[in-house]
């Protein structure tokens, strides 16, 4: 979607698979969009086109209050690129620049600050403060719209320097004072403050959210995940370390957005009826394409981890995806075509703290459990049968054996598994480690790295494949099926037999 006239047809017909992958704005209006906004079409000569949200803002446009273009799904490109505007890109998502500033992430990706504000503004339009601002001021609308936290808090909460500031960005971006915002949002029930912060966490595209929640509960860690409720109607719960405090997250597995797009539908949005007005936290395609959200609660201790906590949550079930891309690619094999008919849009899980997921790969579930009780530091109040975190990486450097080499590793920076880590880097990393396999350090990279083009070592799988093999392999194990060189996985699993005895001892001393 690089050339403008062909954004300006993804435009005109309202096409919901490109929301997040770019941003139009109306110079007659001074508004930005989403592609899929049910608003009438401008016309071409009055239209601008700009890569990300931050870039429109920063040209002076405001964001439309009927498509809400802050609120899409991220762009699958920064999953997939490996470089530094990639990794930058991130970072900044999980909130780095508020914490670190420009220079934490500009040493985290090992250029110049200087360097970093000229590759991002060369390619996304902005460079990391405005970026970061543009994820403040969204941060920001969430909890004035769904908490009643005193706005002075909430500024700070969203990462803003001072109340002056957050006033000024909120009138920038969204034309209204923050208590304009939050008189428009709907009404709380009674108890609400106490009750979380209830989200809607869009994706684009068909979802296949019982697959993916079957995975979360084949794996799910008694203490620090809970899987409650019939299939098809479940919700998951876990526990997170987060950069300033703790946080309970819950998710429901039915997507939302189709009642929303029945109710569009029935009411003639789109271009020849009247619009559909989006809802507080819209993640659905208003005119009826897929596309849907996920409704999500989060229980923070600190609600300056808000960005974080939901960035984490995108990566576990995969929201950035472009299922678009993926399933067509992947239809193009013979034996993968079946299977994606059956489940377009299936995604690859990624994980909430990519430490812990490294950690459990490499002990399985079982011990995994036993580290949580013996190592794991226990909530101050338990929440259903979430009692722990999951145990640090410094906690269990002492433990001997492939486990504590790993915890060690992890713990001084010598492996990183952060979202900005290069993801070659610390693949070498993790398999210099002693009892880390070239299976298990496959499946590090493709869940805690989030690389979506990961194929099982010392096996050969088509190139039609690429780049999406990580998603190729799901498919197979969703359908039951073999991966591709069975004899070379019974060897690794005697392999993997052997280090989970050595492991076993290392976890008993």
């Amino acid at each position: 979607m690089k050339d403008e006239d062909t954004r300006y047809e993804a435009v005109r017909s309202r096409d919901g698979r490109f929301d997040g992958e770019f941003f139009f704005a109306v110079a007659t209006t001074g508004i930005y969009c989403r592609p899929s906004c049910p608003a009438v079409t401008p016309k071409r000569e009055n239209v601008r086109f700009y890569p990300t949200a931050a870039a429109a803002q920063g040209a002076g446009f405001r964001a439309c209050r009927r498509c809400r273009p802050d609120a899409v799904p991220g762009s699958a490109e920064w999953n997939v690129r490996a470089d530094a505007v990639g990794r930058a890109m991130r970072l900044i998502g999980d909130g780095v620049v508020d914490r670190e500033g420009v220079a934490g992430l500009a040493l985290r990706l090992g250029y110049s600050a200087r360097h970093v504000q000229r590759q991002l503004t060369a390619e996304v339009g902005a460079g990391p403060v405005a970026l970061a601002r543009a994820q403040r001021a969204h941060t920001a609308r969430v909890l004035l719209r769904s908490t009643a936290l005193p706005v002075t808090e909430i500024a700070f909460a969203s990462g803003f320097a001072s109340v002056r500031q957050f006033n000024d960005t909120i009138r920038a971006v969204y034309a209204m004072t923050p208590s304009g915002l939050r008189a428009g949002a709907p009404r709380r029930p009674a108890g609400s403050p106490t009750a979380g912060i209830p989200l809607r966490l869009a994706y684009r595209g068909p979802y296949q959210s019982t697959a993916l929640f079957d995975a979360l509960v084949a794996e799910a860690v008694t203490g620090v995940e809970e899987v409650t409720g019939g299939r098809g109607h479940r919700i998951y719960r876990r526990t997170l370390r987060l950069p300033y405090g703790t946080g309970i997250a819950e998710v429901d597995e039915r997507p939302g957005g189709r009642r929303a797009r029945t109710a569009a539908a029935r009411d003639g949005a789109g271009r020849a009826g009247r619009p559909w007005r989006a809802a507080s936290f819209p993640g659905g395609d208003p005119t009826g394409r897929p596309g849907g959200w996920l409704d999500a609660r989060l229980h923070l201790t600190d609600p300056r981890d808000l960005t974080t906590a939901v960035q984490r949550l995108r990566r576990l079930f995969d929201l950035d995806a472009d299922p678009y891309a993926v399933d067509e690619r992947l239809r193009e094999d013979a034996r993968l075509a079946p299977l994606v008919a059956a489940r377009p849009g299936l995604r690859s899980p990624g994980a909430a703290d990519p430490e812990e997921f490294a950690v459990r790969a490499l002990v399985g579930r079982e011990k995994a459990e036993r580290l949580v009780g013996m190592y794991g530091k226990t909530l101050d109040a338990p929440h259903g049968t979430l009692t722990h975190l999951f145990p640090e990486p410094a906690a269990l450097a002492g433990v001997e054996g492939p486990l504590g080499a790993l915890a060690t590793a992890l713990a001084d920076g010598t492996a990183r598994l952060d979202v900005g880590a290069d993801r070659d880097d610390t693949e070498a990393a993790l398999l210099a480690l002693p009892g880390l396999d070239a299976r298990t350090v496959a499946a590090i990279r493709t869940r805690a790295l989030g690389d979506p083009d990961v194929a099982p070592p010392d096996e050969t799988v088509p190139d039609t494949w690429r780049p999406w093999r990580s998603y190729a392999l799901q498919h197979l194990r969703t359908a039951g099926d073999s991966e591709p060189d069975t004899a070379a996985r019974r060897q690794a699993q005697a392999q993997a037999h052997k280090q989970a005895q050595a492991q076993e001892k290392g976890v008993q001393s």
